[in-house]
């Protein structure tokens, strides 16, 4: 979350045009990573049901295939977004100034090779994660954002490098966290760790089962994140200050649900190892604690933010039209996070931990098109009601995840779902 508002704060020194640019770039790069992390989702829920079975053998293996057919997807979507930036980003915002379109093309091109670090970095993750070693992960996040942190400043306020002086520390961060990562997964003394050998062989029924979780959650998510970039899209066309006040608040809106986002990766792994191990009733128990954790958290971090503002919107250097914009979206986000964002999206991660990711992916796809971006265009377009009528979609669309995947846990379907052989 850091490096994404850390590059937005940095750059808003150098004007609207540059804060939107990154902005605009940041919804799609938003959509490749969500594609990726249900890759690696897959990979995990195997990984943890495998454990919670008692076959680490098969985990160990299985987190080999996640490394290797998560490298070769990711360096597939590098290049596809490095030879097609131009028409891809025509494609979803050409409405927008030439200066800002500049701004995107040149921070898409040098994220987009960020993209195979990511994918080995969240492969790497996703067996710590499945282990309970979560501070590896923190140590390792914590490094990375130093380094882009570090970064953003000597390329801006030294170098005065624009646009370029966020977008290339954004590279090296993340390839130094792939690099550390994946050597601290190699290293012995773990129940599982990675081997070249478990790398280099693929097996078709171990990849079969990682890609029959990743595949429905890689559709609904990046179907999820690619309504994302087209209500953006829809955003690009009311004009500089809402696209600068949309990036402003999407960048500090991660604070409140950062909990959740967290609780996300911990429901798989232990959902995953209960499943795995048929203690049902234990699922069902850390699901309902694990989503009173996220609520208390995001009421707690939204209060906080709020409160917050005044100070936090200092570090943008912005119109006060744009500030006073964003803050708005702020708290009508950080209200409608209280109420549904748990439910919403911890809960549909449990399902998915069960192996009953179709009927999230089918739930998922449907409020996506039919609230997120049918309602953003109904209430922000023919309503003219700019982007305060897209954001009112967004709360429209997990109202209606939430209740779906309420009724769904509540019939117990996921009991019977499973992943591996037992």
């Amino acid at each position: 979350m850091l490096v994404g508002m850390a590059d937005t704060v940095m750059v808003s020194s150098v004007g609207e045009a540059a804060v939107s640019g990154v902005a605009l770039v940041d919804m799609v790069n938003y959509l490749v990573i969500t594609v990726l992390t249900a890759l690696t989702t897959g990979g995990a829920v195997v990984l943890s049901q495998y454990l919670g079975a008692g076959k680490p053998d098969r985990a160990a293996f299985s987190a080999g295939q996640l490394v290797a057919v998560s490298a070769l997807f990711s360096t597939g979507i590098m290049a596809v977004c490095a030879a097609f930036r131009v028409p891809i980003l025509h494609l979803f915002f050409g409405s927008v100034e030439p200066d800002v379109m500049g701004a995107a093309l040149t921070y898409f091109l040098v994220t987009a090779c960020s993209f195979p670090f990511l994918g080995v970095y969240h492969a790497a993750a996703a067996q710590f994660r499945s282990l309970g070693r979560t501070s590896m992960t923190m140590y390792v996040s914590l490094i990375m954002n130093a380094i882009n942190i570090a970064g953003d400043f000597i390329g801006v306020a030294i170098l005065r490098a624009g646009v370029l002086g966020v977008a290339v520390p954004t590279l090296i961060a993340r390839a130094s966290a792939a690099v550390i990562m994946s050597a601290l997964a190699f290293r012995s003394g773990h129940e599982v760790r990675l081997r070249w050998g478990n790398i280099l062989t693929l097996e078709r029924d171990t990849v079969g089962c990682i890609l029959r979780v990743a595949v429905p959650g890689g559709v609904e998510n990046g179907l999820f994140a690619l309504g994302k970039v087209l209500v953006t899209s829809i955003v690009s066309g009311f004009g500089t200050v809402q696209i600068a006040a949309n990036g402003v608040s999407n960048s500090i809106n991660q604070i409140a649900i950062i909990v959740v986002s967290a609780v996300n990766l911990a429901v798989i792994t232990v959902v995953g190892r209960c499943v795995g191990a048929k203690e049902y009733e234990q699922a069902e128990y850390y699901t309902k604690k694990l989503m009173k954790i996220s609520y208390i958290a995001t009421a707690v971090l939204s209060g906080i933010v709020c409160l917050s503002l005044p100070l936090i919107l200092r570090f943008y250097n912005l119109e006060p039209e744009t500030l006073r914009l964003a803050a708005l979206l702020i708290v009508m986000h950080n209200l409608l996070a209280i109420a549904l964002h748990p439910t919403s999206f911890n809960l549909a991660n449990s399902l998915r931990a069960a192996g009953d990711v179709k009927y999230t992916m089918y739930v998922g796809v449907f409020s996506m098109v039919v609230f997120r971006l049918g309602s953003a265009y109904l209430f922000g377009v023919v309503l003219e009601l700019g982007v305060i009528g897209v954001w009112i979609a967004m709360g429209m669309d997990w109202l209606a995840r939430s209740a779906c995947f309420v009724w769904r846990y509540r019939r117990e379907v996921w009991r019977t779902a499973g992943v591996i052989a037992q």
